[in-house]
């Protein structure tokens, strides 16, 4: 069941009027929180922090990391898997410019609902979160 889990962390990041940033990866369809998967040692800030700057070129302002709750839901580009994330709200340092693997990012208001593909954690779990927290 191990290999079946995949252990990411993710960003929950909000412009000055409450949205959310959300990202998708080339080459596939779903809107997700920035992040990714830890490398070997690091924290989860410290995972957090060069996933950001690697994903969309901007910092993770540190001192404003707040764990929000850690989900399991289903991968939503690793079919079969489930994906384990440790979820923090950050506030960010510079623009959002995408890199990397990131094709596209929005900023939606968690209280109207997208009309377009979410990750199975970012719809069933940050956005209703964002939502409460509004």
């Amino acid at each position: 069941m191990n290999e079946k889990v995949i252990r990411v962390v993710a960003a929950l990041i909000r412009d000055a009027d409450g949205r959310v940033l959300l990202v998708r990866k080339r080459g596939t369809s779903a809107f997700m929180q920035p992040g990714g998967k830890h490398d070997a040692g690091e924290s989860d800030i410290s995972a957090l922090s060069r996933e950001v700057v690697e994903e969309l070129g901007c910092c993770v302002d540190q001192r404003t990391a707040r764990a929000v709750g850690v989900f399991e839901c289903a991968a939503a580009n690793e079919p079969g898997f489930t994906v384990r994330a440790a979820v923090y709200a950050v506030d960010i340092i510079g623009a959002v410019n995408p890199r990397a693997e990131i094709e596209q990012f929005v900023w939606v208001d968690p209280k109207d609902f997208p009309d377009f593909s979410l990750a199975p954690l970012t719809r069933d779990h940050v956005l209703p979160l964002a939502r409460a927290e509004a």
